[in-house]
């Protein structure tokens, strides 16, 4: 496999790029693609095996099951992030190890309908609170430890929206190369 194929299967969307200025076009859409996620991922994960959960969307990649639990992981630590930068100023988050966390025996090994039952919850208080942020609201932010640098909760809104789609599409190209869809 080439650098560039592998890059593909890596960031099938592409990373994400973060428009200069966020409008509230880009806040409502990205809100949406959140609000609307947990009934998407379902939808394309609730008829899967177990032998197919555990398919490697890449190689040296995770199973579908690690990718459906590194979801709900990453995240309810993101609605915690909004959270803090709302009610603290500028804090410094706690990063963690994702990498280690989807090593964990429940990521590995436990039923998805869990996380997705997490996410759907997790998803509709989070699309709650922004639905309901203020343009200084979205201006506030949070220092992330690993780039000291400060995170705009307009930015992170686009990063989660961004992240979901970035990993439903890892979900849906595995099925499509093994010609589950």
């Amino acid at each position: 496999m080439t650098e560039q194929e592998l890059q593909k299967l890596k960031y099938p969307i592409g990373q994400f790029d973060c428009p200069t200025n966020i409008s509230k076009q880009h806040i409502e859409s990205w809100i949406s693609i959140l609000e609307h996620f947990p009934n998407r991922l379902e939808n394309l994960v609730k008829q899967l095996s177990e032998q197919q959960l555990d398919t490697q969307y890449r190689p040296e990649g995770w199973t579908i099951r690690q990718v459906v639990h590194h979801l709900s992981d990453s995240h309810h630590h993101s609605y915690t992030r909004f959270k803090w930068a709302l009610t603290e100023d500028k804090p410094v988050i706690k990063a963690y190890f994702e990498e280690r966390w989807a090593e964990l025996i429940d990521s590995k090994m436990a039923p998805i309908d869990m996380s997705l039952q997490h996410l759907r919850a997790i998803h509709f208080k989070l699309v709650y609170l922004l639905k309901t942020l203020s343009e200084a609201d979205l201006n506030t932010c949070f220092i992330h430890p690993e780039t000291n640098k400060e995170v705009l909760l307009s930015y992170n809104i686009g990063a989660y929206a961004w992240h979901s789609n970035h990993h439903y599409a890892h979900i849906e190209n595995v099925m499509k190369r093994k010609g589950w869809l």
